[in-house]
């Protein structure tokens, strides 16, 4: 069974990948509001990454023996000012992220939980890839602010974030 401090912190950091995909799913629906449809849809995809990764969470705590603990969570933000706010709000989001997987990684290390360890260490690397993403659609929607079709263009023809499965990541409760 992983350590107990582990524990506490992956069911601590299911509740914020719920919480990512409440917020990245409220995005989604107001982009699609103000008729950004390939921006909706991009939020949209991100949500169902963010909610995988709380279930991968959840099925490994199940797998080692450990307690899940499903906590509340908070309201998603809705009030942004124009249509480059909620990128910004998701790469803030998305280094945040980074940094607590960081310390759950610091964590299982400390405790000489190298299962653990190694099981967090996917997430490392999958969060490069995420504030990649949202860092670079930020620069895009930046440079085009005067013209938001563009972005919805860039979206349309690159799909950012929209990579091949992979084939190392862990397995998601549910077979989500």
């Amino acid at each position: 069974m992983p350590a107990q401090a582990f524990v506490d912190a992956l069911n601590e950091q299911i509740a914020n990948e719920f919480a990512a995909s409440h917020q990245y799913t409220a995005i989604a629906a107001q982009y699609e509001a103000d008729t950004f449809p390939r921006l909706a849809g991009f939020f949209y995809a991100q949500a169902l990454e963010e909610r995988t990764h709380a279930m991968m969470m959840v099925k490994y705590l199940l797998d080692t023996g450990a307690k899940v603990v499903f906590t509340a969570i908070e309201a998603p933000r809705m009030d942004f000012e124009d249509h480059v706010a909620p990128i910004r709000h998701a790469l803030e989001q998305e280094r945040s992220v980074s940094q607590r997987i960081s310390e759950i990684f610091e964590l299982a290390r400390e405790q000489r939980d190298y299962l653990s360890e190694q099981f967090i260490q996917w997430f490392l690397k999958e969060q490069v890839e995420e504030e990649a993403t949202m860092s670079e659609l930020l620069e895009i929607a930046e440079r085009v602010r005067e013209q938001p079709m563009e972005l919805e263009k860039y979206i349309a023809r690159e799909n950012p974030g929209g990579g091949p499965q992979d084939q190392f990541a862990p397995e998601a409760a549910g077979g989500a």
